[in-house]
């Protein structure tokens, strides 16, 4: 398995190289050359597997430089009972007859990143104690990619973790649960923006080649590739679970805003899973909706990306998008520059063709959007139906997923994080809090460790030069 620059550069990398770089040089993202194809048969014999043995026949389809049995180990370490709560990792609850609930927030931090940082965690140890070298991550977070990436990699001794959050604008959880962390190689610098002015001040730095050379930068975010990879696996173990046999197909619902978690979604597609409808759900900040029902890719800046009550999604400017316009355009890397690389940055804007924008529809992309007194009536009908209590998030998935329902359709929604990041809004919809383990019962008392910097890439990248050795 070789891969390539969405851009059209990069030719030929092996998975260990996209794993350490994140970003391409040309400032494209890495992809499979193809994506490998999975028959009935395959899917037969997978579906007896457990959570593990899955997500080993799934990711080893993408890696031929890691040996089989040690990428076995990882995986097998990765994804146990101990670490998510239940043998099987990611159960499936149903909510009735045509909606059901794929639980993907029992990892440590409560969220569905976890399902991949666990993992990336795991491979960045072994690639670096193979190569002897040192990793200095560099990550932006709306809110759970921070606290997923610091808790799988807090400790290492060959790892330090750069994570930037927009100055106030998580929940009051998921800042603490970041923000508390006391280990050395773990920095939290919260800067004076938006979700997206963090996503360009880490595309600006690593698009510093010599800067990213000398201080080893590497990524996190769903820009990386083997992050990506992982969550796919998700989406067979969800299908399975719903379904008798391979006959049958059915839709996923994703709450989006980068764009990563859909995508996964559309990859297993590509690989041959029986997946019906691929149903994107956004907040207020409706830049992916738009572009589904128009063609037209609009993004916003910092003043008009609004704060909402699914903070996560609070995004303008899905960076992970490329990789399914990459796709869509039949794999065009020179009209993919243009569109990223030249419209993108000189008109915060671009439109596809009509025909291209025909094209949408065979890709099983549906979508729609979700607002505050949406998300509150969803919690609350879900809590009184079902007795069965969602983050906000969750609940914007669920409500474009009543949208599209169809006969007898049916649609997994997945789930994003956790009740209990997002009290007041839980309390708002429900007039109760969301339950609450032990292990976190004082995390917004503990003491903190956060640098507040202004939004400039320079400024981060000094912070980082002053606190790591090239």
């Amino acid at each position: 398995m070789r891969y390539v620059s969405t851009r059209g550069g990069s030719v030929d990398r092996r998975f260990s190289e996209v794993l350490m770089e994140g970003l391409a040089p040309d400032g494209g993202l890495y992809v499979p050359t193809a994506y490998p194809k999975v028959d009935d048969a395959t899917l037969r014999l997978w579906r007896g597997l457990s959570y593990a043995e899955l997500a080993f026949e799934i990711v080893s389809l993408y890696i031929d430089d890691i040996p089989a049995d040690e990428l076995r180990a990882i995986i097998a370490s990765t994804y146990t009972p101990e670490v998510f709560g239940s043998a099987q990792i990611v159960p499936l609850r149903r909510l009735d007859e045509q909606t059901a609930l794929l639980n993907l927030s029992n990892g440590p931090t409560f969220a569905f990143k976890d399902m991949a940082m666990q993992l990336l965690g795991n491979l960045f140890e072994a690639e670096l104690r193979r190569r002897g070298a040192q990793l200095n991550i560099l990550g932006a977070t709306s809110g759970d990619t921070g606290s997923a990436a610091e808790y799988a990699t807090r400790g290492k001794q060959n790892v330090q973790v750069f994570m930037l959050s927009p100055h106030g604008r998580m929940s009051p959880f998921q800042q603490a649960q970041m923000f508390s962390l006391q280990d050395k190689n773990i920095h939290n610098l919260a800067i004076e923006g938006s979700f997206d002015t963090c996503q360009d001040i880490v595309k600006a730095v690593s698009a510093d080649l010599a800067f990213k050379q000398q201080y080893n930068i590497g990524t996190v975010n769903s820009i990386n590739w083997a992050r990506l990879l992982a969550q796919v696996v998700y989406y067979f173990s969800g299908y399975f679970q719903a379904t008798i046999d391979n006959s049958e197909r059915v839709s996923f619902s994703v709450p989006s805003g980068n764009f990563g978690n859909i995508c996964a979604g559309h990859i297993a597609r590509m690989m041959g899973l029986p997946i019906e409808k691929l149903v994107l759900a956004t907040n207020e900040n409706d830049v992916l909706d738009e572009f589904f029902k128009t063609g037209r890719y609009r993004v916003r800046d910092s003043n008009e990306t609004m704060v909402t009550s699914s903070p996560s999604m609070d995004i303008s400017k899905a960076s992970n998008f490329e990789r399914f316009v990459f796709d869509l355009l039949g794999r065009d890397s020179q009209r993919v520059g243009q569109l990223f690389g030249t419209e993108l940055s000189q008109h915060s804007q671009f439109s596809l063709t009509a025909e291209e924008t025909a094209r949408i529809a065979s890709y099983g992309f549906v979508s729609g959007k979700s607002t505050h007194v949406d998300r509150l009536q969803t919690i609350s009908d879900t809590w009184h139906r079902h007795r069965i209590m969602i983050d906000p998030h969750t609940a914007d998935g669920v409500k474009v997923a009543r949208e599209h329902l169809r006969g007898g359709s049916r649609t997994i929604v997945l789930e994003t994080a956790l009740p209990l990041k997002f009290e007041h809004i839980i309390r708002e919809a429900t007039g109760r809090g969301a339950p609450r383990p032990a292990s976190v019962a004082d995390l917004e008392q503990r003491p903190r460790r956060c640098e507040i910097i202004a939004p400039s890439a320079n400024k981060v990248m000094a912070y980082i030069a002053q606190h790591c050795t090239p």
